[in-house]
């Protein structure tokens, strides 16, 4: 899988639990000569994947270290590969609650074998965290850990892979929670669009159904059905066990020998081939369904059937899916979206798997716009013709998807899972070398070939999801394809992060802060602005001003159109974005260190001279009214959206982000420019991180705060105050799952002290191997997301408790969570306990501070807020010195359940 749509990412990778995992599918052949001996032979360093070593241990397993040093970690990963699409019919979704299963009990029989919730418990308490994920060709199990415990991380992961336990009650209790996460894909109307095309496109073959399965066969999984399952997949030859971070490669081949050498292969593997095109009736004449649902929002997605990965046209059909709607600067999102005003948002991408692979073009608009808007994109499908592209789109296509394989190796996670991908499924790092080697060659001719060859359509599937009674029919859009793009046509158509001594922070003469935070790692640099101010220099009438003007400042200067700026971007493979925030207003970028001078003076020129253009402001404001909709569309993001008005009675601390739609409608260039005056005027924190030029990026910030000038009455930070205790219940009809929030008032930031042991607190109660989670989870399978949370300001702050949970299923969740936090209140944690919430914290630190972009932003939010550039640091380093009952008697003090807030989302 080279590039996918976002949206389509969830439903390709099912993950046990809320993490990121990289994708990449199939192994040129799975039987493999045996090697005749250990041995490490790191590649030559001209090769591609220099740097990386791989031994094949006698057994066929494969073993792939990556010795990096940027930050004191190591993540650890076997791939096994086996997926939802090695399962028969009744098997679907074997492969995920084996992955879920893993999490509750591993290890051989004996005082060492780790029971329910002791396999995140071990990783946790070490400072580490660990997941799994399932997609169609393969399962990987990993962890992260610190550096010292990569022998433990190693030891767990093989235990997970190798060994679960299958405890038959605790299967019947882990089946609720899958079913669970089930049906909240179904509150998803992207899941639902793709296990909708999913169906349609792969009729007849083991990619048919979703990864997760069905209700029925979910239920239907035994443990010995998930010993038959693994017993001919889960073989040494089957899986490569990868490690990146700061290790030794002989000592973690030793350590590998040592845990997995002695384990034999069972039986033969037979290489998988590709799926034939299906044969059924109707195969070559398009296929569209439409499913009405509770959405407010329509959801289209039209399908091609697309090679697998491996594929040398694939280079060519990625850089056709950049051009038509990679980015902002594509044909169908600047004449829909940009242009036309048709769509929320429109793209296009491709997902390749093993044997098969989907391009894919995906759109969410009003459903009464849809008549004009599917007649206008086929149109547009059938005219597009490869000839007509410009060398500019061709060189920034090559650009951005360079960019994005370039920037997956920026985290030992990411980095991790590419070259995993690689040697398991890609033929080593050779492969990407030819991939991008095709991206560089290929021409208009070759692109005008394979638009003929797949966007075809005679095999368009397309899946559309209506708002109830929104009257859209399959007949009348099949009948308007057929007439506007007949079959036909279609011949002319970073230092290391823990290392606080690299990092210099520079007083400017007008009294904003420069901060420099080299790191060497990537030849890019990230940038990220902060101001005090924010939501905090509004009236109420203005709710939402900020998330505007915000939007407003990157589309377009008094010099260069909105298009222009997304060209001048895209060009450079750079990145540049704003945001409002409740206290703070900011400006991130993150570019190529060679477009650092060309990127710098974009900024300055957005920051000191914005259009405010009427145009813009008009599509501005339609996009921010959209979003308040999409918002009210899903149970989580409605929740949050009225959370602030629930618990605070000032401003800002009550507003809603986005505003209210009367009106943000009302508003007016003038108030946008009005804000961005006082705003800009603020003093301001420049922190840079990456490879860069000192003295360009202080000239920059020098200039920059004496073109903006600086108010000489800066803004203060508000002390909120807090609604009355309150229950509230909001409604979402047509929906299945219940979203229930306890939420404990607690003191803000400028209490350090409180901070570190609510930390503790919070650390303790959540994560898989937490106390919320072992208890409402795995013990009374009550919901797939059940955690704990934190958020502050710099006066105020609260505790939450979340779960997920089907409606019958609340008033036992509810008790939960009351006895949870009567428990914590009267009985200090164990030392196991309190050293795993520690270790959590420490872990956290450094897993979170990985991506250039966010050090960066945060020294600059913690300083415009007065902090301390490193007071997250600071926090970890005094909650290593907080006692089990300083832990009791924060729980105490804030966890008082008769002064706690009750939000509910019901259907």
């Amino acid at each position: 899988m080279r590039r996918t749509l976002s949206w389509l990412a969830p439903a390709l990778v099912l993950l046990c639990a809320a993490s990121a995992l990289a994708a990449g599918k199939k192994p040129a052949a799975l039987k493999r000569p045996p090697a005749p001996a250990i041995s490490v032979a790191p590649l030559s360093e001209e090769a591609p994947g220099a740097g990386n070593t791989l031994v094949r241990l006698k057994n066929g397993m494969g073993v792939l270290v990556r010795e990096d040093d940027r930050f004191p970690l190591v993540n650890i990963r076997i791939l096994v590969h086996a997926g939802s699409a090695y399962e028969t019919p009744p098997q679907a979704g074997i492969s995920h609650v084996l992955e879920h299963m893993v999490f509750k009990g591993a290890g051989s029989p004996g005082p060492d074998q780790m029971g329910p919730g002791e396999v995140a418990r071990r990783i946790e308490a070490a400072g580490g965290s660990l997941n799994a994920g399932t997609s169609f060709d393969h399962t990987t199990y990993y962890v992260e850990v610190p550096e010292q415990a990569w022998r433990l991380g190693l030891s767990t992961v093989v235990d997970m892979t190798l060994r679960p336990t299958l405890d038959p009650k605790e299967l019947e209790s882990e089946k609720e929670v899958v079913l669970a996460e089930l049906k909240r894909g179904e509150d998803s109307p992207d899941t639902m669009l793709f296990h909708t095309v999913q169906r349609l496109l792969w009729k007849g073959t083991s990619y048919e159904w979703p990864v997760i399965g069905y209700t029925d066969t979910v239920r239907a999984v035994t443990s010995q059905s998930m010993r038959d399952y693994i017993a001919p997949l889960y073989q040494p030859q089957n899986m490569l066990l990868c490690v990146v971070g700061r290790v030794k490669t002989a000592e973690v081949v030793a350590e590998a020998e040592r845990l997995l050498g002695g384990l034999a292969n069972t039986r033969p593997l037979t290489p998988p081939t590709p799926f034939a095109a299906p044969k059924a009736p109707g195969a070559d004449a398009p296929r569209l369904v439409v499913l009405p649902g509770p959405w407010n929002k329509l959801h289209l997605a039209l399908a091609f059937p697309a090679p697998d990965f491996l594929s040398a046209k694939m280079a060519g059909l990625d850089v056709l899916a950049q051009i038509l709607g990679g980015d902002n600067t594509s044909r169908l999102h600047r004449r829909f979206k940009y242009d036309k005003r048709m769509v929320d948002a429109i793209s296009v991408g491709s997902s390749n798997l093993e044997r098969s692979g989907v391009l894919m073009v995906g759109a969410v608009l009003d459903a009464d716009k849809l008549p004009a808007f599917w007649d206008g994109l086929l149109a547009e499908l059938a005219a597009f013709n490869p000839e007509d592209i410009t060398d500019q789109e061709l060189a920034r296509a090559r650009a951005n998807i360079e960019a994005g394989l370039f920037l997956s190796r920026e985290t030992l996670a990411g980095l991790a899972g590419k070259i995993s991908h690689q040697y398991a499924f890609e033929n080593g790092p050779q492969g990407e070398a030819n991939y991008l080697q095709g991206v560089a060659a290929v021409d208009r001719a070759q692109l005008s070939a394979l638009y003929r060859e797949f966007f075809r359509p005679e095999k368009l599937v397309a899946a559309v999801l209506s708002p109830k009674g929104a009257g859209v029919e399959a007949g009348p859009l099949l009948a308007a394809l057929k007439k506007r793009w007949p079959a036909a046509t279609q011949a002319r158509a970073e230092a290391q992060a823990g290392d606080a001594s690299a990092v210099r922070q520079v007083a400017l003469p007008g009294g904003g802060t420069l901060v420099l935070q080299p790191d060497p790692t990537l030849p890019y640099a990230a940038l990220s602005l902060a101001w005090p101010g924010g939501d905090g220099l509004l009236e109420p009438s203005e709710q939402g001003l900020g998330t505007l003007t915000a939007s407003l400042l990157t589309r377009g200067t008094t010099k260069r159109s909105a298009n222009q700026v997304e060209d001048f971007l895209s060009d450079r493979a750079a990145s540049l974005g704003a945001g409002a925030g409740t206290e703070t207003f900011s400006v991130n970028a993150k570019f190529p260190t060679r477009f650092s001078a060309d990127v710098l003076g974009l900024v300055r020129e957005i920051l000191t001279s914005p259009a405010f253009a009427k145009k813009e402001l008009a599509r501005a404001k339609e996009d921010q009214l959209n979003g308040i909709k999409r918002n009210e569309d899903q149970p989580i993001s409605l929740l949050f959206r009225n959370l602030p008005g629930i618990l605070f009675g000032t401003a800002p601390h009550n507003f809603k982000r986005l505003g209210l739609a009367e009106d943000v409608a009302r508003m007016t260039g003038a108030q946008a420019r009005e804000f961005w005056a006082r705003q800009s005027r603020q003093r301001f924190v420049l922190s840079v991180c990456g490879q860069f030029d000192e003295a360009e990026v202080t000239a920059f910030a020098t200039a920059l705060e004496k073109a903006l000038g600086v108010a000489q009455q800066g803004y203060a930070i508000k002390t909120p105050t807090w609604n009355p205790k309150a229950g509230r219940t909001l409604t979402l009809k047509g929906r299945k799952q219940s979203h229930l929030l306890v939420v404990f008032p607690s003191p803000g930031r400028a209490d350090q002290e409180a901070s570190a042991r609510l930390a503790v607190l919070r650390a303790a109660l959540a994560g898989q191997s937490g106390m919320l989670f072992r208890d409402l989870r795995d013990r009374q399978g009550l919901g797939y997301t059940v955690t704990a949370f934190m958020a502050q300001s710099k006066f105020a702050g609260y505790m939450a408790f979340y779960i997920a949970s089907d409606p019958d299923k609340i008033p036992q969740a509810l008790e939960g969570f009351r006895k949870a936090a009567q428990d914590i209140r009267g009985t200090a944690l164990p030392a196991a306990e309190l050293t795993r919430a520690k270790n959590i914290l420490s872990g956290e630190y450094y897993q979170d501070r990985q991506s250039l972009l966010s050090r960066s932003g945060e020294a600059a939010a913690a300083l415009a807020q007065g902090y301390d550039r490193d007071i997250e640091r600071q926090l970890v380093e005094q909650a290593q010195k907080v006692s089990a009952e300083d832990v009791r008697r924060a729980a105490e003090a804030v966890l008082k359940w008769d002064e706690a807030f009750v939000v509910q989302v019901q259907p």
